[in-house]
């Protein structure tokens, strides 16, 4: 006859079984999926004053959404003494010395991995991209007589939206740290921009003609260039194709 100790010594070891069973069982869903929530900062952008965030929800083992902000506070244009030493013309120069930008911009995209899962390894992104920036203080010189030059000062803002595919790869340095890096993410799309320029004086009527020549003459990043010259006031539309490249590293908090 089965003793009373040797039944609570069974249903012991049955229920022993079973939360280990269960904990082996919760243990590999863990790891197999990880927190699904992931805030992060980049980090490379930091070097040209860009400050960027973005949010990845984790939906499935190969698929996650995220959302991108990126905001550049005032300031002159970044590397710009680099840029000034590779670059051998004086427009270019004038343009550039006083120029001060800002901008911000909004990047959801559409995450597929490939490797690992769950917010981890090799991915593919697929993604769209609304940016605008604020400028002040390009200066285009134009000659009026020999060796006399006057010059107008350039302000006003630039609306872009691109779409692109982003390559990257993310890991995980723990449960709740994880490392983005955006290899490359080439993207393209339309751009437009609206700028009025203020002259050093009132123009004359032959000032303005030089003006117009040089304008005629400037290679704008958008190709479709259209203006007003006046005495004291010059608007400059421009629309067209532009192009660009996403890059990075950050560093997230997983929840």
């Amino acid at each position: 006859m089965t003793s009373f100790k040797s039944i609570m010594a069974a249903l012991l070891l049955t229920a022993t079984a079973g939360l280990s069973t269960q904990a082996q069982s919760n243990s590999e869903a863990n790891l197999q999926s990880p927190p699904r929530n992931i805030v992060k900062f980049n980090l490379a952008g930091l070097a040209a004053r860009n400050y960027q965030l973005q949010y990845e929800r984790v939906l499935s083992r190969r698929i996650s959404l995220a959302l991108s902000y990126r905001t550049m506070p005032k300031g002159s244009v970044p590397f710009k003494s680099k840029l000034l030493n590779l670059v051998d013309d004086q427009n270019f120069t004038d343009a550039v010395t006083n120029l001060e930008i800002s901008g911000t911009a909004l990047t959801p995209e559409v995450r597929i991995y490939l490797g690992k899962g769950y917010g981890q390894g090799f991915y593919i992104a697929p993604f769209y991209r609304n940016a605008s920036f604020d400028a002040t203080g390009a200066k285009i010189s134009f000659e009026t007589l020999p060796g006399k030059e006057e010059s107008i000062s350039l302000a006003g803002k630039t609306k872009t939206n691109s779409g692109g595919i982003l390559f990257g790869a993310q890991w995980g340095l723990g449960k709740h740290v994880s490392l983005d890096w955006w290899i490359l993410g080439p993207h393209i799309g339309t751009g437009k921009a609206d700028l009025v320029g203020v002259p050093s004086k009132t123009l004359t009527a032959y000032e303005q003609e030089r003006l117009r020549q040089e304008l005629d003459n400037m290679d704008f990043p958008l190709k479709n260039v259209s203006y007003t010259v006046g005495p004291n006031r010059t608007d400059v539309k421009l629309d067209g194709t532009l192009g660009g490249v996403r890059a990075g590293l950050s560093l997230g908090v997983r929840f």
